[in-house]
């Protein structure tokens, strides 16, 4: 987050499983790509994005490697007993001395090992202040309210939290969504970066307190559970700041961006024509967004009037641009362009797709921007990641020219070969 020296322009806080990830209705992930390259173009330069999911720290990393997700500035994992920042997901080390005042796993086993209508989850998704198990709905009322006496009389302070019509978490009383997010704008602000505004998204009971916090817009996707919505007749259905969207999963979030208006909501991949879509000021993370999700269309053949594409995007170059390809290979820009002329439809029907995360542009001096981002590639199963430098200039007519693109493999890369790795 300490890349934003002023208050975030909007932050998102989302869960993931059925509201940021759709696992029903997408299986090619279209949907999280349409809301990737939006915030990639849009808002990630001046805005936070938090995850906030009962997974655990290890099933949110395997979640990471199964669909194309965005990294977040913070993750909340762990039905919000765990605060991590940035990549490298460094643990909020204040926040886990709150999660263990009067708590007490040892005893939270024993006490629930009395209740044969508790069945415990798997080992994954159990961690040091949640503990999980599945029940029959229709039990779940009466077993958290004698769970709740039991454990206070041992002297813990816990939560119990039903969602998803059948999984049962016990937490300390302090952990859940809505406090880690409450101390997540507590912290914020304490820092002068209290974000301008927020908006909590979710479809579940374990989301129910992030609708609960002050002066925050909230969205309930359409596919949103039954328990999450007999709380918002009964709670927040006279409340104008949160909606019950008509839109499921992503598609939710993008209508409450435009219903609240926090800021544009129109996806670029949502945009036939590329060639049309130009911003009226100087933004080089469009114009690195726009590029790759080009290449992607041309690869999969989704391009019709390819001399036009090409001569654009040569116009945009530098004569003496120069990309360096991963490998070292160092080559003319507009040559590459070119070459992308008999690349032009191989990927078709392969489930070929491209995306960018952290886009992250910076003038280093007047009219010189340097853009860095992680931009991806998925054919089928097969995943690679590069890290990519691209160094614009700025015309006086402000439009931006392309004068170096520079590609090192990544570290989370799966395949590091040079086979196919175009640009």
């Amino acid at each position: 987050m300490e890349r934003l020296t002023s208050p975030p322009r909007l932050m998102i806080v989302s869960d993931l499983d059925d509201t940021m990830v759709d696992h029903h209705n997408d299986p090619e992930n279209l949907s999280l790509l349409r809301f990737s390259s939006l915030w990639e173009e849009a808002f990630r330069h001046d805005s936070l994005l938090v995850f906030s999911t009962g997974r655990t720290l290890p099933m949110y990393k395997k979640l990471r490697k199964e669909r194309p997700m965005l990294t977040p500035d913070v993750i909340i994992t762990s039905v919000g007993t765990e605060i991590a920042y940035g990549k490298s997901m460094v643990t909020d080390d204040s926040w886990v001395e709150i999660m263990n005042h009067k708590w007490d796993r040892g005893i939270v086993e024993e006490e629930t090992s009395k209740f044969p209508e508790l069945t415990l989850q798997r080992d994954c998704d159990q961690r040091p202040n949640k503990v999980s198990f599945f029940i029959d709905k229709s039990k779940a009322q009466e077993v958290t309210k004698e769970l709740y006496q039991r454990l206070e009389k041992r002297g813990l302070e816990i939560k119990i939290i039903f969602s998803g019509g059948k999984a049962l978490d016990v937490l300390p009383k302090g952990g859940g969504k809505g406090q880690a997010l409450a101390y997540l704008l507590n912290k914020l602000k304490a820092e002068g970066r209290l974000p301008v505004n927020t908006l909590v998204c979710g479809d579940s009971g374990n989301d129910t307190e992030l609708f609960t916090i002050p002066n925050v817009y909230g969205v309930m996707v359409r596919n949103s559970q039954e328990e999450l919505l007999e709380w918002y007749a009964e709670n927040a259905k006279d409340n104008a700041k949160i909606i019950h969207a008509s839109e499921r999963c992503v598609g939710g979030i993008l209508e409450a961006i435009g219903h609240f208006e926090l800021g544009p909501n129109l996806s670029p991949r949502d945009v036939s024509d590329l060639l049309e879509c130009k911003e009226d000021n100087v933004n080089p993370g469009h114009e690195v967004v726009m590029f790759f999700l080009f290449y992607e269309r041309w690869r999969r053949g989704e391009v019709e009037n390819c001399d036009a594409y090409i001569a654009s995007l040569k116009a945009s170059c530098h004569p003496a641009a120069v990309f360096v390809h991963p490998s070292g290979a160092e080559k003319s820009l507009i040559d590459t362009i070119d070459e992308l002329g008999k690349y032009h439809g191989d990927k078709k029907d392969k489930k070929f797709r491209v995306w960018t995360d952290q886009v992250l542009a910076r003038e280093t001096t007047h009219g010189t921007w340097m853009v860095k981002l992680d931009k991806w590639e998925q054919t089928g199963n097969e995943r690679k990641c590069c890290t990519t430098t691209v160094r614009f200039i700025s015309k006086e007519n402000e439009e931006l020219v392309w004068e170096n693109v520079q590609q090192t493999w990544s570290e989370e890369s799966e395949m590091k070969n040079d086979s196919n790795w175009i640009i």
